[in-house]
């Protein structure tokens, strides 16, 4: 029996799932009646979507068909960070929504700070963009993992449980 035993808290996406939720976006857009002549464009480019398209009601309904697609392949809706839509060239809009990863310092510090003081018996460090979480006792660990669930919905980022061991 191991001495101790641990688990990693991220904040991550699969990527192959975006890419496929894409796909099926600009499947649909270009076979919606509504959307088909719009010439609307979807790109996927490091951390970010670009989409360009005709006007500020197609715009939305990309957005929409977006957040549906997504969730339907279990991506959280809080990777998503829409930013203002702006003016394009030929009268058209773009629009990037920039997608988020990884704990950021002062969130992991909150997380870190929660979880001390609740449990005394875990070790808590700050690992780059992730959170280990450390213990003697199983329950313990899943002590945690039940207070960071309860204030995922407090944050803005989705919360991953990894290398539970």
């Amino acid at each position: 029996m191991p001495a101790s035993y641990s688990f990693d808290v991220v904040s991550d996406f699969d990527r192959q799932e975006l890419v496929n939720t894409i796909d099926q976006v600009q499947r649909e857009v270009s076979q919606r009646y509504d959307l088909k002549d719009s010439n609307t464009e979807l790109n996927l480019v490091d951390e970010e979507i670009i989409i360009h398209t005709a006007s500020d009601m197609t715009l939305k309904a990309v957005v929409d068909i977006v957040l549906q697609k997504a969730t339907k392949r279990n991506l959280s809706l809080k990777i998503f960070d829409f930013q203002d839509p702006e003016a394009s060239s030929g009268n058209r809009l773009k629009q990037v929504v920039l997608l988020k990863k990884g704990l950021a310092q002062d969130v992991a510090k909150k997380l870190s700070k929660s979880i001390r003081d609740q449990l005394k018996k875990v070790n808590v460090a700050i690992q780059g963009n992730s959170l280990r979480v450390t213990g003697k006792s199983k329950d313990d660990l899943q002590l945690a993992i039940e207070i960071l669930r309860k204030q995922e919905d407090g944050l803005e980022i989705p919360l991953q449980f990894e290398n539970y061991r």
